[in-house]
């Protein structure tokens, strides 16, 4: 059975990196608490427009299959983190994928600072996102974003 918690977290994040100990300590020095890590190694990551994030990542309080995610206010835009080669099946308008050979800007797991943010933090189980339930979700979220004009 694979450990949770804030350490575990910590190390499953650090494990995508080249040099787990050298994440770890980029981590520790920045002033952001910011690490640049591998996407295609242990995750994938699709990044939709925060106005359908937002909502979807609240629905997924009260449905399994979410995993960890993030929020970048900078252009409002919300990460998923979802299986190994999502991200180069995935079709949808508007949502980016970063797969292999990609690089993902990640916060530390623990602290909440400026910028960057976890809104689902990782556990450190190792559960991503079922891309599934994501599409699910993210149609739901769909209806309820207003239009062209229309106010949140």
């Amino acid at each position: 059975m694979e450990s949770t918690g804030p350490a575990a977290a910590v190390a499953w994040l650090a494990a995508a990196a080249p040099d787990p100990e050298a994440c770890r300590r980029e981590w520790e020095r920045s002033s952001l608490g910011i690490a640049l890590l591998p996407a295609g190694r242990l995750w994938d990551v699709l990044i939709v427009p925060g106005r359908l994030g937002r909502p979807a990542v609240r629905l997924f309080d009260a449905l399994p299959g979410g995993g960890p995610a993030l929020h970048d206010p900078g252009d409002d835009t919300v990460a998923f983190f979802v299986p190994v080669g999502t991200a180069g099946r995935w079709i949808g308008t508007g949502v980016r994928g970063a797969g292999e050979g990609t690089w993902v800007m990640v916060p530390h797991p623990l602290r909440a600072g400026r910028g960057l943010r976890w809104l689902l933090p990782p556990d450190g189980s190792g559960a991503l996102t079922d891309p599934m339930v994501l599409e699910l979700v993210l149609h739901e979220a769909a209806a309820g974003v207003p239009g062209p004009g229309e106010h949140l």
